[in-house]
């Protein structure tokens, strides 16, 4: 596993930021840097299990580990979905991590992936992108 770590600093606080990041229509907006019509199925609850779905409801499943709002959300990626049928992974310790740091103009939000080789190109490719969709979307429709 490899940990891939992406930084921005939003002119939002902390509280808009986490709203772009996890309430439905702003998810669907900034996910769209990975794949065109993400969404998701389930409750950001801690222990619960969400399901990331593209347009054709394939995608994966994960656990959430961490919900402290406006700081702190953490995923441990499970598994695979495709065409319906949950597949699970070895993945070891695939976490997806976001931290939300407030400071004197805004909030500095951090994402830390750990990953496998074999998906690190596709983040380092993508995540930048999503980042600055929740910048955007924070700053100015909000």
């Amino acid at each position: 596993m490899e940990t891939l770590e992406f930084e921005i600093k939003i002119n939002a606080s902390p509280e808009k930021v986490w709203t772009v990041l996890w309430e439905d229509t702003h998810y669907r907006q900034w996910t769209s840097a990975f794949t065109k019509g993400s969404f998701y199925v389930g409750t950001w609850d801690e222990g619960s299990i969400v399901k990331f779905f593209d347009p054709n409801n394939n995608g994966m499943y994960s656990r959430v580990l961490k919900n402290d709002p406006n700081k702190e959300m953490s995923f441990l990626h499970l598994g695979e979905i495709y065409d319906g049928v949950e597949t699970p992974q070895d993945w070891g310790d695939a976490t997806e991590t976001y931290l939300l740091e407030k400071t004197d103009d805004g909030t500095l939000l951090k994402a830390r992936i750990k990953t496998s080789e074999e998906f690190k190109a596709f983040f380092e490719g993508k995540f930048p992108q999503a980042l600055q969709n929740v910048k955007n979307l924070a700053e100015n429709q909000l």
